[in-house]
């Protein structure tokens, strides 16, 4: 185990393009630390730097106590395991496995052991006189880690690794793959564009946008207290509603909607601001604890999902320009031809709701849970322990 430490990084390449600007990161010895954001962010980028696959430009980088940011690759004593599961398609799995090992002379006897170590530790014993070929994604996948794990590294990299897989198999190997790292204990930096993959496997989750970190934290910090509207936005499934709203005498007024607001959970100027409001802080007036402010709304769309239920409803607001924002949670087709000029809210309620499509649905929302941006920075109004302190 290692901790790595990077001071300063910049990456520029020779088209102008700045990739990764000015980053300041350390990451704690053991940890399992967790790079997030859109296409282009700059994450796997600074995962390259980190393995040596791709120069710095300026800043410098520590693994343990070692300045490694002129070291090759090889030399950085990691491990990594890409999206791209790079197995050799003519070896075994034993002999991909070990191969590592071989490159580096280590005594036969001692790449046996810790190959079938590993085949035990990841569930591949009756796999190990396969070839790839006859391999399913996922076993491919535990292969891919089991190489990267025999080599006992100071730390792993891995770049998107269940991308490839399909959804049920993903969930699967997240777990595999938290399990692993409480077994193992070994450093770990994880990079991906998938913000639940993020929040369900980091300790430790850095936000990041055009080359710069946004906001590091743990999972349930950035959900509770998002530093500014990127964050708010990229974080949380079904993502935030936003909407642009106005203060007034301790009221929020929104899409024609009217809600009271506490003294002590309210930004302190009155004015324009940006509110947001997650899907869960919405409920069905049926099922909803008393007291609550209500909302009246006409419900477009609804998906069931067993457990509950998603209630789409527009509201009479511009949509927030979330490209301007730099927000990329694209929406389908069908939600810009349902919006027809408004904007789509989404409620996580109840599954024993009736909401049906082109009914009136009455729904209470929390202030207590609202979260406002400054219209022009993006940032957040309410300080962090206030919002933490809501839930």
């Amino acid at each position: 185990m290692a901790e790595i430490v990077l001071e300063g990084v910049e990456k520029v390449y020779a088209n102008g393009v700045r990739a990764v600007a000015d980053v300041d990161l350390t990451v704690q010895s053991g940890e399992f630390l967790v790079l997030v954001g859109p296409s282009g962010c700059g994450k796997s980028t600074l995962l390259r730097m980190v393995a040596g696959l791709e120069e710095v430009t300026s800043g410098s980088i520590h693994i343990g106590s070692r300045n490694v940011t002129e070291d090759r690759a090889g030399a950085r004593d990691i491990a990594m395991v890409f999206q791209s599961y790079a197995l050799y398609p003519h070896m075994t799995v034993r002999d991909n496995l070990g191969y590592g090992l071989r490159v580096r002379k280590t005594d036969r006897r001692d790449i046996r052991r810790r190959v079938d170590d590993v085949a035990k530790l990841l569930g591949l014993e009756e796999l190990l006189e396969r070839r790839p070929a006859a391999l399913s994604g996922g076993q491919r996948q535990r292969v891919a880690m089991g190489r990267a794990i025999v080599r006992e590294p100071q730390a792993f990299l891995m770049d998107e690794p269940l991308s490839n897989l399909d959804a049920k198999l993903r969930v699967t190997m997240r777990a595999e793959l938290s399990r692993l790292h409480e077994r193992l204990g070994v450093t770990t930096v994880y990079v991906t564009h998938d913000q639940v993959e993020a929040m369900t496997l980091g300790q430790r989750v850095v936000v990041m946008r055009d080359g710069r970190i946004q906001q590091l934290d743990t999972p349930q910090a950035l959900y509770r207290s998002p530093v500014n509207l990127f964050v708010a936005a990229f974080i949380g499934s079904p993502s935030m509603n936003l909407v642009e709203a106005d203060i007034r005498d301790s009221q929020v007024e929104f899409a024609g909607f009217r809600v009271p607001l506490d003294r002590e959970r309210r930004p302190a100027d009155d004015g324009p601001v940006l509110l947001g409001i997650r899907p869960e802080d919405f409920e069905d007036v049926a099922f909803s604890e008393p007291g609550l402010p209500t909302v009246d709304v006409e419900v477009a769309v609804v998906e069931e999902l067993g457990a509950e239920l998603h209630a789409i409803f527009g509201v009479d607001a511009e949509p927030i320009d979330v490209e301007a924002a730099g927000v990329a949670v694209g929406e389908g087709d069908e939600a810009r031809l349902l919006r027809e000029g408004g904007s789509l809210f989404t409620a996580r309620i109840d599954a024993r709701s009736g909401a049906q499509p082109g009914r009136r649905l009455q729904l209470t929302v929390n202030p207590q849970r609202f979260h406002f941006f400054d219209p022009d920075s993006g940032d957040a109004l309410l300080s962090a322990p206030a919002l933490a302190g809501a839930r």
